[in-house]
C-alpha cells in the first residue's frame, strides 16, 4: 500500500472538514466541539452576556433596533443560544450560525444555519476560536537554512520535509514569521488572513470580532503550535479525522488583511470593558443578602476564569469596524 504524504493544509482540511472529517461526522464527534475542548462559551454564561452587550452597542452605533448576529464557527449553537437569551428587550436580533456541520436539533428557529457568512448584513460578526481551525501549511528550516514545507503521513502523523517554500507563502513568512535557524517551524497563516478578510468583507456595516489563541511578530513560538485535541485532552496531531487539529493564530497578520478600523487587544481587557470582572463581592452583602452574595461570588469565579492571565484572559481579540 502506498503511503500518502501531503502538505499539512490539505491533510487537515480533509481530516477536519471532509465527509468523514472530525467536524462533520456525527460518529467521530457526536457531541460536537464541546466534547473535545472547552472554550469561553462553555466556561461561563457571562461570555454570552458580554457578547450580547457588544451586540447591543453595535446596534446603537448603527442607529438601528434590528441587528444581525453572525456566529462563525457556531459549533452546536451554544453562543447564539446564550446571546439570544441575554439580548436586551426591544432589540430585534437576526441570528446566523455559520458552520460546516448540520443544523443541531432543538436550535432556536430564528437562527439561520448556513455554510458561509451571509453577505451584506449590518451588525456583529463574532468568530470565537474559528481561525485556529482554518488549516495552514507548516514550514520548517532544514540543515542548510532553507524553509521547506512539512509533509505529513495521514495515517499516523509522521512528518518529513518537502520542497522549499516559495511564492506568496515565502513572502508571508518573510513579513510575518521569519525563520532562520535549522529546526525552526512556522504555521503559514496566509489562508487565515484571506478567510478573515472575507468574513469582514461580508459585513455591510458593523463590527467583526475574532477571538483566538494568538501570537504577534516578535513573540512567535520558535517551533510552532500545531497540536490536536480529543475528549478534552491534548493529543499528538494526526490528520486522520480522529481529533481536532489546531494552531495558534498570527492575529496581527489577520488584522492587516481586512478592511476597516482595527484594534488588537486581549480578552482580559475586552471583557473588562463589557463589565466582566473577577472582583469578589463585598463581605457586607453576605450579611444583608446571603443568596445574592453566593450568586455574586459564583459569577466572580466564572469571570476570573474568563479573564485569567496565563489562561483565557490571554486570548487575542481582533476587532474590525466596518462602514
Amino acid at each position: 500500500m502506498t503511503e500518502e504524504w501531503r502538505g499539512w493544509r490539505a491533510a487537515a482540511q480533509d481530516a477536519l472538514y471532509g465527509d468523514e472529517g472530525f467536524y462533520r461526522s456525527p460518529v467521530r464527534s457526536p457531541e460536537g466541539p464541546a466534547g473535545h475542548f472547552r472554550t469561553s462559551v462553555h466556561a461561563s454564561p457571562l461570555f454570552a452576556r458580554a457578547v450580547a452587550g457588544l451586540l447591543a452597542s453595535t446596534a446603537a452605533e448603527l442607529g438601528t433596533g434590528t441587528v444581525a448576529l453572525v456566529d462563525v464557527g457556531a459549533g452546536r449553537g451554544e453562543l447564539l443560544t446564550g446571546v439570544l437569551a441575554a439580548a436586551p428587550e426591544g432589540l430585534e436580533v437576526i441570528p446566523y450560525g455559520v458552520e460546516v456541520a448540520a443544523r443541531p436539533p432543538g436550535l432556536d428557529p430564528r437562527v439561520r444555519w448556513c455554510a458561509e457568512p451571509p453577505w451584506g448584513v449590518r451588525g456583529l460578526l463574532f468568530a470565537n476560536e474559528w481561525l485556529d481551525n482554518v488549516p495552514v501549511e507548516v514550514a520548517e528550516v532544514d540543515g542548510d537554512g532553507v524553509a521547506r514545507y512539512v509533509r505529513v503521513r495521514t495515517s499516523d502523523g509522521a512528518e518529513r520535509l518537502g520542497p522549499p517554500v516559495t511564492g506568496a507563502d515565502a513572502e508571508w513568512l518573510e513579513r510575518w514569521w521569519p525563520l532562520s535557524a535549522p529546526g525552526e517551524r512556522a504555521e503559514i497563516g496566509r489562508p487565515r488572513d484571506l478567510a478573515w478578510a472575507g468574513a469582514v468583507g461580508s459585513l455591510e456595516a458593523g463590527l467583526a470580532v475574532a477571538v483566538d489563541y494568538a501570537h504577534v511578530r516578535g513573540e512567535r513560538p520558535p517551533f510552532g503550535t500545531l497540536t490536536g485535541f480529543r475528549g478534552g485532552r491534548e493529543v499528538r496531531p494526526v490528520p486522520d479525522g480522529s481529533c481536532d487539529l489546531t494552531a495558534h493564530v498570527a492575529l496581527d497578520a489577520c488584522a492587516a488583511a481586512g478592511p476597516g478600523a482595527v484594534e488588537l487587544t486581549d480578552q482580559r481587557t475586552a471583557l473588562g470593558r463589557l463589565g466582566v470582572s473577577g472582583e469578589r463581592p463585598a463581605l457586607a452583602l453576605a450579611a444583608s443578602d446571603p443568596a445574592a452574595y453566593v450568586r455574586a461570588l459564583a459569577a466572580a469565579g466564572e469571570a476570573a476564569e474568563l479573564t485569567a492571565r496565563g489562561g483565557l484572559g490571554d486570548f487575542g481579540w481582533l476587532l474590525h469596524r466596518v462602514g
